[in-house]
């Protein structure tokens, strides 16, 4: 199970901070990605980072604003979230797993990739508003 927080409501230019957890397995071996769904709009692929850590990949819409990062030794993976529009506002998720073959677990692939994903979290809500 991934449990994400830090969801909320923010004006326009703010910032946030979302965290995904696991409970119950190590995201150490996953690739961990964070997808968004707005109502009424597909979803869309936020941003991904390696196992490693070595390789963050964004989609278009969010490059220079939002930032991906792991903590190992907290086993947290966050999304940094900075100069908020109101089109940012959605459901994000977070989720683990990388390319659909037996060796890409933790490798990003595309940014919109979600056919590797093994685990899904429930969501947080981040509203942007003035």
């Amino acid at each position: 199970q991934l449990v994400e927080s830090g969801g909320g409501l923010v004006r326009p230019g703010g910032s946030l901070r979302l965290s995904c957890a696991a409970a119950g397995f190590s995201l150490d071996s996953y690739a961990i990605r964070w997808f968004r769904q707005a109502p009424g709009k597909e979803r869309e692929g936020v941003s991904c980072i390696s196992s490693s850590s070595r390789t963050t990949i964004y989609s278009g819409s969010v490059e220079g604003r939002f930032t991906t990062s792991r903590d190992t030794a907290k086993k947290v993976v966050y999304l940094q979230m900075d100069n908020l529009k109101p089109e940012d506002t959605a459901v994000y998720y977070c989720a683990a797993g990388g390319l659909p073959t037996g060796s890409g677990n933790g490798l990003c692939g595309r940014v919109e990739n979600y056919r590797g994903v093994k685990v899904w979290g429930t969501g947080t809500q981040v509203t942007v508003s003035a």
